[in-house]
């Protein structure tokens, strides 16, 4: 039941481990434009012509220092004081690029939820129960992945809860 688009390239770890869980999902690539001002999440829903509602960044921060992964809506902003409270910590920040790179083996930009090095604490955002399918980085930038969302809460041992804000 897996289904790449067309000249799509496999093996990042995020695909990886999508195939070897065995759970359905499709590839969307496309060309990612450096110049874009729109952020990589906006980019991807223009580009690709879903709703950017449907569309979900995954950023990586320290919860009383634990690296933890927040998976929000790119419409939306991630409510760091709710992130903390999601997992039971007291002080929530973003994490420092090098240290995200480092610890998930992707780049900003291209950072997935999945197939990280090291496995995360991992919370989405509520608004991911509202839809059918789901869209987060496939590890590269310019390369997306549609899912269900409750095989992304599977396979990221995630926490749902609402942590986004407009």
């Amino acid at each position: 039941m897996v289904s790449k688009a067309k000249n799509t390239p496999a093996g990042t770890p995020a695909l990886v481990a999508l195939d070897g869980a065995g759970v359905p999902h499709t590839v969307h690539a496309y060309e990612h434009d450096p110049s874009s001002d729109v952020g990589y999440g906006l980019e991807a829903a223009q580009v690709l012509g879903i709703p950017p509602e449907q569309v979900y960044k995954t950023l990586m921060t320290t919860v009383d220092g634990v690296l933890t992964v927040a998976v929000v809506p790119v419409t939306g902003m991630l409510d760091l004081k709710a992130l903390a409270h999601a997992v039971g910590g007291k002080k929530a920040a973003m994490a420092d690029k090098a240290a995200a790179e480092r610890a998930t083996g992707y780049v900003v930009g291209g950072i997935s939820p999945l197939g990280q090095r090291t496995a995360h604490p991992t919370v989405l955002d509520e608004t991911v129960e509202l839809f059918d399918t789901v869209f987060v980085s496939g590890g590269r930038r310019g390369l997306d992945v549609e899912l269900a969302p409750a095989d992304l809460v599977r396979l990221t041992a995630a926490v749902v809860a609402p942590i986004a804000k407009d």
